[in-house]
């Protein structure tokens, strides 16, 4: 039985390497079509592969922090947020906020359920569509 985070715990997310193995994958074809385009591609999904092996994702409960290691080099309260959306959930790729200032884009390189559980708990009105 998987029991929900508190809100008031930190909860970090498990990376998840499917995004970057799937566009390392799906460059290997192309670099028989044209070597150049593949590569760039593959290179990419290698960078987000290291990405997802020393970014981490902590949800605290005033604020999102991105961590590389033990550094902290983001730090996102909640309060600030307007709204979020994790794009196409059947297979999700993008996660989407939108604070006061400033808008960010992140690729799914974390658990998605995770996430979506941390975000409905920590900013519920922020998740509705409309």
């Amino acid at each position: 039985m998987t029991t929900s985070p508190s809100v008031t715990s930190t909860v970090q997310l498990a990376p998840s390497y499917k995004l970057p193995l799937f566009i390392v994958l799906g460059a290997i074809p192309l670099i028989l079509i044209s070597a150049w385009i593949g590569g760039i591609i593959a290179l990419f999904g290698l960078f987000l592969m290291f990405q997802a092996t020393t970014l981490r994702l902590q949800f605290t409960e005033t604020a999102l922090d991105i961590y590389r290691g033990e550094t902290i080099i983001r730090h996102f309260p909640y309060q600030e947020w307007q709204h979020w959306e994790i794009f196409w959930h059947q297979v999700p790729i993008l996660f989407y906020f939108r604070e006061v200032k400033s808008i960010h884009f992140l690729p799914i390189l974390f658990d998605p359920k995770m996430l979506q559980t941390c975000l409905e708990q920590r900013c519920p009105r922020l998740g509705a569509r409309g």
